[in-house]
């Protein structure tokens, strides 16, 4: 990252930004060319209106993940590879206020994922993934059940 996460004022504006239009989740995505039958897929995501054209600077200055601009004019910043999720949230750790608790449970999942062996680790790994419902609100959630 060209702009050190862990300086106190970078750090403190990106944990706000994160707490305030940001988001920490991880989804079991069903797909059968997995060993279990889920994909995993972890994310950490800000969002921001287009007119906001300074919201490209942050994203470049850290350096991993990547911007898409939606349908609805929304810039969409999305970190999705694994190592970069858990630096990122090590870095901002310190700092986040609102999301503290989604923070600790994505990187409690990332290194439980790591030793995954059998079917029953996995179920286990799926509770984890569940817990996210009771800290994160979405009006469009489906309810499924996951089972391998």
């Amino acid at each position: 990252m060209s702009q050190k996460i862990n300086s106190s004022v970078f750090g403190s504006y990106l944990a706000g930004f994160l707490d305030g239009d940001g988001s920490i989740y991880v989804r079991a995505k069903p797909n059968s060319s997995y060993k279990y039958g889920y994909q995993v897929s972890p994310t950490v995501a800000f969002f921001q209106s287009v007119k906001n054209r300074t919201f490209l600077t942050l994203c470049k200055q850290i350096q991993f993940g990547k911007v898409r601009v939606r349908k609805d004019g929304i810039f969409e910043y999305t970190i999705s590879k694994q190592e970069e999720i858990k630096t990122f949230l090590e870095q901002l750790m310190p700092y986040l206020v609102l999301k503290q608790d989604q923070a600790k449970l994505m990187q409690k999942i990332l290194d439980y994922k790591k030793h995954v062996r059998t079917v029953d680790d996995f179920k286990k790994l799926l509770v984890l993934i569940e817990s996210f419902r009771e800290l994160n609100y979405s009006k469009k959630r489906k309810v499924r059940m996951l089972t391998p």
